[in-house]
This record gives structure tokens, sequence and C-alpha cells, in this order.
């Protein structure tokens, strides 16, 4: 991934993050993540988040399926399109 996501959540699932190569911030209201390689996050239902990757980042990303990945976002500017492989 690489750029900015909307601000968005996911209102009934968790999302995990496991990032292989990079760097990703994750910008919640209150704080921002920095992860490096090899670190995880999860971000808990309902909370609003913003990924956001300056140069670009290789994640795996842990959801259900049919999770959306701009959650409740209405002005997505196509960023809901899956870039990688369903495993």
């Amino acid at each position: 991934m690489k750029g900015e996501y909307v601000w968005h959540q996911h209102d009934n699932e968790d999302e995990m993050f496991i990032v292989i190569s990079g760097n990703l911030k994750i910008e919640l209201k209150d704080k921002i993540l920095h992860l490096a390689p090899g670190d995880l996050v999860v971000i808990p239902r309902g909370v609003q988040h913003r990924p956001v990757a300056e140069d670009e980042v290789s994640v795996i990303l842990i959801e259900l399926k049919s999770t959306v990945s701009t959650g409740d976002a209405t002005d997505t500017q196509d960023k809901t399109s899956t870039q990688g492989e369903w495993i």
C-alpha cells in the first residue's frame, strides 16, 4: 500500500495489520501509531482510523473477506479495491 486512506471505521469487525516491509502510520483520533517491519496492531471495531504510507509498505491485513477496506467512509476515491491476494 502507498498513500493515505480515508478516515473510517469498521462497525462489526476488528482489523489486524502486520507490517512486512516499510513503515506504516495509523492515525487515530487521539494518537498516531508508527509501525515498522515486524510490528502488529489490532484496530478494534468502531475505532476511527486512517492508514498512511508515505512510501510503499507491504502489510498482511487480517480481516473478514467481506470487509470493505474503507469501512463506513462514503468518499473513498476508489480505494475499496483489493490490491493483494486473498488467502
